[in-house]
C-alpha cells in the first residue's frame, strides 16, 4: 500500500552524497516538459497489485493465525469509523474472479502478498503450518500463471503473525530475522518452483515510523526516537538474510530474482538556487528511501543520517547514537542484497531547511531531519489528505535512484492515486489524468536511461486502507462494500489503462485523446448498472427490516429512522432560520 506522509517539518545541517555513487544527481536540474509521445521498450511488463491483509477477508477463516493488523483494527478508536480488514474485498473466496478481472485488463503481472499468519499461524515455522493456506496460494499462482499473468509475490506486507508480537515484541527484537527467514524460507520451498520475482518487505519505512514511532499503524506503539530506527535495523537485516538463503538454497534450481520494494516520495528544493535548501530535499530523501537503500547497495547507512542523528544524541547526553550500527560483518553481508528495486511512489513535497531542539523530549524521527515539508495549493488533491499529483516528481525520483544506486534494475511496485467521495463515482477522469501524468514521467526517465522494466498500477481492488479504513479509494475496481457478496465495477480508469497496455505506451495524442473519451463513455453505463444496484439493495434492506421487526427494530432505527429524522431535522432548522432572517429584514 501505500505510504502516509505525514506533514511533520523538520531541518538541515550539512549534505552529504553518497560517496560511493558515481555520480552527483544534479538538484538544479528542474525539468517539467511536455507530455511525450512514443512507447515503452519491447517486454515492459505492466501490473497491478494489492496485499493480503487488504483484500483477502477471511481473517479467522481455514486456520488462519492472528495478525497485528487483525488485533489493531478491532481497537475502538484505531481506524476511521472502526472499520476493519475483516472481510474486506472476501478475494480469499473470489480469487478466480479476480483472476478474470486482470485478464480482461490484459495484465502482464500481478503483485499480491502472502499472508504469514495464513501459512503459519503464530509465526513460528516449529509450531504448525496450515496446508489449506498453503493450497490457497497454490491455487492463486497456478490461476496466474494459467492465464498467463506472472505472479509477483511481497513475502512482507505489515500483517505480522500477532503472537511475534506479544511474545518478542515484533520488529524491536531480533529474533525476528530467523522467523522471517524461516517464513521466507518455506514460501521458496512450497511455491519457489513458479515463482521468478520476490519481495521481501512491501514499504519498510512505514512499517517502522508508522508502527512504531507514531503508532498510527499496527503494532501502535509510540517508541518516539528509537522505535523505528530498531526496528528498521533489523528489518534490513531480516532481508540480507532471505536473500542470502535465496542465493544459497534456490536460486539455482528456481533461476528467480529476490528485491525489495521501497516507497519514496520525492523532496524538492524550495529554491534550487538555495545550497541549504538543496541540502533539505537531499536529507528529506535519503531519510526516506536512502534509509533502506543504501545499506543493501552500499552497506550501510547514509552519512547524512549518521551524522545527523548521532549528533543530536550526543546534544541529547546520550552515549551512543540513536541510529543502531552495522558490523564490519554486517556491512559487507547486506551490501548488494538486490537482485531488482521495487519503487512505490506517489507525490512530492517541497522541502526547505528547518532547525529543530535537541532536547531528549522532543527526539523524533522527525525532528532528526531537520527539514519542513511544503506543498504547492495548486496541486491536484483528490483523495487522501498526504496524496498530490505532481507527476514530474516521478521522473526526479527515478533518476535519483540511477544516480545513486548504479542503475539497478526496477519495478515501479505501487503508484496510484485514491478519491475520497460520499457518493458513488465510476467515471475517475482524475485518476486518468494521475495515470497517463505519471505513466509518461516513467517513460521519460526510462529516455534518460533509468533502468525500468516493469509497472504495476496501484491498486487493482478499491480495499481496507489501514487506519483510513474503507474511506479512501485507490481501485482500477470499485468495491460495494455494503453489498456481502462485494461485487466489483471497472471504473473508467480500467478502460484507460487497458489501452495503454495494449499499445505499450502513448502512440500519438489524437489515439490517446480518444481512448480517454471512450473511458468516460463506457463508464457511464456502469455508473447505471451500479446505482440501479444500490437501490435494489436498499430496497431488500428495508423489506427485510419490515418483514423481520423483532431481530431488526435496532437496524431499522439506525438504518432508516435516525437519518429520516436528521435529514428532517436540519429541513426545519433550515426553515426556521430563513423565517427569522426574514423577521429581522
Amino acid at each position: 500500500m501505500l505510504p502516509r506522509c505525514a506533514f511533520s517539518v523538520c531541518h538541515v545541517f550539512m549534505l552529504v552524497l553518497c560517496l560511493s555513487a558515481t555520480e552527483d544527481f544534479d538538484w538544479t536540474k528542474n525539468d517539467h516538459s511536455s507530455f511525450y509521445y512514443g512507447t515503452f521498450p519491447a517486454g515492459f511488463s505492466w501490473g497491478a497489485g494489492s496485499s493480503a491483509y487488504q483484500t483477502e477477508g477471511a481473517w479467522d477463516k481455514d486456520g488462519k493465525g492472528l495478525s497485528i493488523w487483525d488485533v489493531f483494527s478491532h481497537k475502538k478508536g484505531r481506524i476511521q469509523q472502526n472499520e476493519t480488514g475483516d472481510s474486506s474485498c472476501e478475494g480469499y473466496y473470489k480469487m478466480k474472479d479476480d483472476v478474470s478481472l486482470m485478464k480482461e485488463l490484459r495484465l502482464n503481472h500481478y503483485r499480491f502478498s502472502i499472508s504469514w499468519p495464513r501459512l503459519i499461524p503464530t509465526g513460528i515455522k516449529s509450531d504448525h503450518i496450515n496446508e489449506r493456506g498453503v493450497q490457497y496460494y497454490n491455487e492463486l499462482i497456478d490461476n496466474l500463471l494459467e492465464n498467463k499473468i506472472t505472479p509477483i509475490v511481497t513475502l512482507y506486507h505489515w500483517d505480522l503473525p500477532q503472537v511475534l508480537q506479544e511474545k518478542y515484541g515484533g520488529w524491536q527484537n531480533i529474533s525476528m530475522i530467523n522467523h522471517f527467514n524461516e517464513f521466507a524460507n518455506l514460501c521458496f520451498e512450497r511455491f519457489g518452483n513458479r515463482i521468478k520475482y520476490w519481495i521481501t518487505f512491501n514499504n519498510p519505512w512505514s512499517v517502522a515510523v508508522e508502527g512504531y514511532e507514531t503508532g498510527e499503524h499496527a503494532p501502535g506503539l509510540k517508541l518516539r526516537g528509537t522505535g523505528a530506527y530498531r526496528a528498521a535495523h533489523h528489518m534490513i537485516k531480516a532481508h540480507a538474510k532471505v536473500w542470502h538463503t535465496y542465493d544459497t538454497q534456490w536460486r539455482g534450481k528456481q533461476k528467480g530474482l529476490v528485491g525489495i520494494s521501497l516507497s519514496g516520495d520525492w523532496g524538492e528544493p524550495v529554491d534550487i538556487s538555495n545550497q541549504k535548501d538543496i541540502e533539505a530535499a537531499e536529507r528529506y530523501v535519503q531519510f526516506y528511501l536512502g534509509w533502506f537503500a543504501t545499506p543493501i547497495f552500499h552497506g550501510d547507512y547514509p552519512q547524512v543520517m549518521k551524522d545527523f542523528i548521532g549528533r543530536k544524541s550526543v546534544q541529547q547526553g546520550l552515549g551512543t547514537s540513536r541510529l543502531p550500527t552495522f558490523s564490519p560483518q554486517e556491512k559487507s553481508y547486506i551490501k548488494g542484497t538486490c537482485d531488482f528495486l521495487g519503487i512505490g511512489h506517489f507525490t512530492t513535497r517541497y522541502i526547505t531547511q528547518k532547525n529543530y531542539p535537541s532536547g531528549r523530549s522532543s527526539s523524533s524521527y522527525f525532528t532528526d531531519r531537520d527539514i519542513a515539508e511544503l506543498v504547492d495549493p495548486q496541486w491536484p488533491d483528490p483523495g487522501s489528505e498526504w496524496l498530490y499529483s505532481v507527476p514530474w516528481g516521478f521522473r526526479r525520483l527515478l533518476n535519483f535512484v540511477k544516480t545513486q544506486y548504479g542503475n539497478p534494475m526496477i519495478y515501479v511496485t505501487e503508484n496510484g492515486v485514491s478519491e475520497k467521495m460520499l457518493c458513488t463515482e465510476l467515471c475517475d477522469d482524475w485518476r486518468i489524468q494521475y495515470y497517463k501524468d505519471y505513466i509518461n514521467e516513467m517513460l521519460k526517465a526510462i529516455k534518460d536511461g533509468v533502468n525500468v522494466k516493469g509497472y504495476t498500477a496501484w491498486s487493482l481492488l478499491d480495499k481496507f486502507e489501514w487506519d483510513e479504513g474503507y474511506s479512501e479509494r485507490f481501485g482500477l475496481y470499485y468495491v460495494d462494500f455494503r453489498n456481502k457478496n462485494k461485487p466489483r465495477y471497472p471504473k473508467a480508469s480500467v478502460q484507460f489503462y487497458k489501452r495503454v497496455i495494449s499499445s505499450n505506451g502513448f502512440p500519438n495524442q489524437r489515439e490517446v485523446e480518444n481512448w480517454r473519451r471512450k473511458a468516460v463513455e463506457t463508464c457511464s453505463s456502469s455508473n447505471q448498472l451500479l446505482a440501479a444496484e444500490e437501490q435494489r439493495s436498499t430496497a431488500a434492506n428495508i423489506l427485510r427490516l419490515i418483514h423481520d421487526p423483532l431481530t431488526s427494530h435496532m437496524e431499522m432505527v439506525t438504518e432508516i429512522v435516525v437519518p429520516t429524522v436528521c435529514t428532517l431535522s436540519i429541513l426545519l432548522s433550515a426553515i426556521f432560520l430563513m423565517f427569522l432572517l426574514r423577521r429581522r429584514n
